[in-house]
Order: structure tokens, then C-alpha cells, then sequence
């Protein structure tokens, strides 16, 4: 399978394949080799201000916001069609640009396009228009009309996912789009693009500019948008929240995460260890919800750990399109700086490095890091405390499960967390008092057609689910005869 774009030297803008005014060519690097497999268009400022200009027409003068729910969701359903149609390549495409393991690809791919599904169902079932009994009017209703013109803002770790995270809601809401992918990963959204052409979208309702960080910045402060939907870093989303309050502009942020993982004294140290491990080699530990701390009865730290390290070493590291693989490469060489600079700081802390910390020394080609464990890790070290974005655990001891609650509470962060337990009735009991977006008994889990989103530093607002839907609409009361 092979990634075919029609038009990659271009951008999409108002319904037309477009050449860059001042953007520079971006180069997609596979992980796997370090070797360009793909170039497309870039985007410039003056690039960003045509596709904001294009979908403000598009919103202010052309049938989308205005048309029936129903046909905005039958187009929406004919773009999620179209991209089933290319289903192979966007799973190649997502390997090809991050490294994600073939047996895995697919999978996202498809979880990508339910999230256009998704937000049919979710919209079929929304009303958008309702009266209420009021003491002022004879007829009072309550409206949800689209917040207007979105920029779409993604990283580069699961792009098509988290693009369609966006697209799908904003979509059936009667919002038109700027889509600005990752400089890394831009092919996902090239694909939807082409879709959505050819599902007949009206022109300027999707539009497409990859591009730079400064781009990016440049598209967020133009005042035609209404809203900022990002899904990327805690520290970036602080910079887009601060301009989003100077306009008082929409936003919803989906940011970074340390979370935590709390072993009770019902699993064995062998069970841990699978769960925890499988866990945190997910697409090499690049995940923002990724269970990175792992907090362990105190009594049983020891075994837990060598347990955790065992598994850790059996894990077969290798280029993503090898079946046997059960790890690819991180996803970048400047990835792997960070990874290696948070391994130099545990280690200056004072924590322990047990296994990992290093490239393995097969493949000899490519951006590869083992799996690692740090012991000896308190809850106030930078590894326990920071956002690694790598395949590294932190094992903190607890004295008992209150102060575990205490130590997974104990950070800037909430978007995930999980307690490793048979017992669901005290697995519930203690994730009504964790304070994340969401919680799992014994592992990474997720549903994606339910909200996602964090408390605290790990972002504002959410996406799934009809809170999602809401989060692309403005609420208007309406008092008449």
C-alpha cells in the first residue's frame, strides 16, 4: 500500500488545490530510516490569512451554517465513506510519519473515521432547537447555532484521530474549518481534504494549511476565528489560551498529562508487569494519556520492580512494519533528545536507573529507545513531575491507598489514571475521588465516542460524546409572540 496525494505541493483553500504564497516546503522524515519519504506544501501567514478568510465566507455567505442538520450530516457521513476508501493508506501513512506498528495502524485508522460517525450519531440525537416554558414569552426557545470559523490545531502523535476529533463535531455543528496538521505528520489531513472535496463539501468549509509553529501562531491570532480547538502540549496550550483571552475567543484545549497507574495488593507483581509494560511501549510511550507513574504498595516495591524490568527487557524492538515488533521507534531525533535529556535528569535526581535508558543497539538504523524504569523515584522529582512523552516509568512507593489518591492528586495534571485492581466496587470508589478526565480499572483505556478531555493543567473542555458537539456550538435564547 502506498500514499497517493493528488495535489501534495498545494494547500486547500475555499474549495480550490492552491500554491503556498510565502509557506516553504515541509519534509516528512520516517522515524524508521531518518530518511524524507514525502514532501507537501507549507503554509506562510499570508497563506494562514486565506483559509481563515475562506472559511469566514464560507460561514458568513454560503449554505453550511444555514443548511438542515440533516444535510450537514448526510455530507459528513459521505466524508467519512470517502475516507473509508482510503483506509489503507491513511493507516500507512500514519506508520510511515511516526513509526506506529503496521498491526496497529489500521486500527487507529478506523477509530479516526468513527469519529466522524460518532458526531452523526451524536448530532442525529441533539436538539438543536427547543421550546421551553417561560413566564416572559409565549414562545421561548432555546437555539445552538455554530460558534463560526475553527482552527484545527494537531500534533503529530495520532494525527488523523485527533484531526477528526475536530472535523467530525465542528462539522455537524455548521462550523467551517482551518486545518493546520503537524509539520511532522501532514499526510492525514491532505486525505481528509481530498475527501471532503469529494463528498461535495461546499467550498471554504474545510480548508488545509500545513505549516510551522510561527504559522501556526500567525493563524490563532487572526481575529475572523472564533474558536482554537488544540490538542498538543500543556505549555503551548498556555500560549493559545492567552490569546484566545485577549479576544475573548472560544477554545478547547486537550493538553498533557503525568498519570497515574495505583496497584493494589490483589494483582500479582506478574500481572502489574504486563499491564504497566503494555502500557507505556504503546506507540513507544507517545501518548498524553499515558499511565507514567505507577504508584505500588510500599511492601511489595522491590518485587513489582523486577517484575516491571523483566517484562520491560522481553519487549522486542523493531521498525514498524515488522510483524514481530512490539515496539517501534520514537518519533523524531529531536524526540529522542528529550527522552535521553529526562533520563540524564532522573539520574542527577537521584532515582534509579533499573533497565533501559538508551538506544538498543538493534536496529542500527533509525530513532529506537528501550523501554525504561526508574525506581526510587518520589513524587517531587522532574521525571515524576514532567511530561517525557517516551516509553519511561516512574515507580513511587505508597503507605496506603489514601496516600496513593494523595500522590496520583499530587500534580499539575488530570487528563487520565487507573487502578490495578480485581475489586471494581474499590476500583470505583477510588476514581470518584482521582481527579482526571478519565479513569480505567487495569490499564490505558479509552472510548473515544465518550467526552475526553482533562482537570487542571490537562486542558479545557472535551471532545467525544455530545459535550464535544456542544463545545462547537453557542447557546441563544429567544423570547417571541
Amino acid at each position: 500500500m502506498t500514499v497517493n496525494l493528488r495535489h501534495p505541493d498545494k494547500l486547500f483553500i475555499g474549495g480550490e488545490w492552491v500554491l503556498p504564497i510565502d509557506g516553504t516546503a515541509i519534509s516528512v522524515v520516517s522515524p524508521d530510516s531518518e530518511e524524507t519519504v514525502y514532501e507537501v506544501a507549507g503554509a506562510g501567514p499570508r497563506d494562514m490569512d486565506r483559509a481563515v478568510t475562506a472559511a469566514r465566507d464560507a460561514f458568513d455567505n454560503g449554505p453550511w451554517a444555514d443548511a438542515l442538520a440533516e444535510e450537514r450530516i448526510a455530507a459528513v457521513e459521505r466524508l467519512a465513506d470517502s475516507l473509508d476508501r482510503r483506509a489503507g493508506e491513511l493507516a500507512q501513512a500514519w506508520s510511515l510519519q511516526v513509526g506506529a506498528l503496521a498491526a496497529l495502524a489500521p486500527i487507529f485508522a478506523g477509530i479516526g473515521t468513527q469519529n466522524l460517525r460518532d458526531a452523526v450519531v451524536n448530532a442525529r440525537n441533539f436538539k438543536f432547537e427547543q421550546q421551553i416554558p417561560s413566564p416572559m414569552a409565549a414562545d421561548a426557545r432555546i437555539r445552538y447555532e455554530p460558534v463560526g470559523v475553527v482552527a484545527a490545531i494537531t500534533p503529530w502523535n495520532v494525527p488523523y484521530m485527533l484531526m477528526t476529533s475536530k472535523v467530525g463535531p465542528a462539522l455537524v455543528a455548521g462550523c467551517t474549518l482551518v486545518m493546520k496538521p503537524s509539520p511532522e505528520t501532514p499526510i492525514e489531513a491532505y486525505i481528509i481534504a481530498e475527501c471532503a472535496e469529494e463528498a461535495g463539501l461546499p467550498p471554504g468549509v474545510i480548508n488545509l494549511v500545513p505549516a510551522d509553529r510561527e504559522a501556526a501562531d500567525h493563524l490563532m491570532r487572526n481575529p475572523l476565528v472564533d474558536k482554537v480547538a488544540f490538542t498538543g502540549s500543556t505549555a503551548v496550550g498556555r500560549q493559545i489560551a492567552q490569546v484566545c483571552a485577549e479576544q475573548m475567543r472560544r477554545c478547547s484545549l486537550e493538553l498533557g498529562g503525568k498519570s497515574a497507574a495505583i496497584v493494589l495488593d490483589d494483582m500479582s507483581d506478574e500481572e502489574v508487569a504486563q499491564i504497566l509494560t503494555g502500557a507505556i511501549t504503546m506507540l513507544t510511550g507517545q501518548v498524553c494519556a499515558m499511565l507514567s507513574r505507577a504508584l505500588v504498595p510500599r511492601h511489595r516495591y522491590d518485587g513489582i520492580a523486577a517484575a516491571i524490568a523483566e517484562a520491560m527487557q522481553q519487549v522486542k524492538i523493531g521498525h514498524s512494519d515488522d510483524s514481530t515488533t512490539q515496539m517501534g521507534p520514537l518519533a523524531s531525533r529531536r524526540q529522542f533528545e528529550r527522552v535521553q535529556r529526562y533520563i540524564e535528569i532522573g539520574v542527577a535526581e537521584g532515582a534509579t536507573l533499573v533497565t533501559g535508558g538508551k538506544a538498543p543497539a538493534q536496529p542500527n538504523r533509525g530513532v529506537f529507545f528501550e523501554p525504561t524504569l526508574f525506581t526510587g523515584v518520589s513524587n517531587d522529582m522532574t521525571i515524576a513531575r514532567e511530561e517525557i512523552f517516551g516509553p519511561v516509568l516512574c515507580l513511587i512507593a505508597y503507605d496506603d491507598v489514601d496516600h496513593a489518591i494523595r500522590l496520583a492528586n499530587d500534580s499539575i495534571y488530570g487528563l487520565n489514571s487507573s487502578v490495578l485492581t480485581k475489586n471494581s466496587a474499590e476500583a470505583a470508589r477510588i476514581g470518584r475521588k482521582i481527579r482526571a478526565g478519565t479513569f480505567a480499572q487495569n490499564g490505558l483505556r479509552s472510548d473515544f465516542s465518550l467526552p475526553m478531555g482533562g482537570f487542571k493543567q490537562s486542558g479545557i473542555g472535551r471532545e467525544g460524546g455530545e459535550q464535544g458537539l456542544r463545545g462547537y456550538l453557542e447557546t441563544k435564547s429567544m423570547l417571541l409572540d
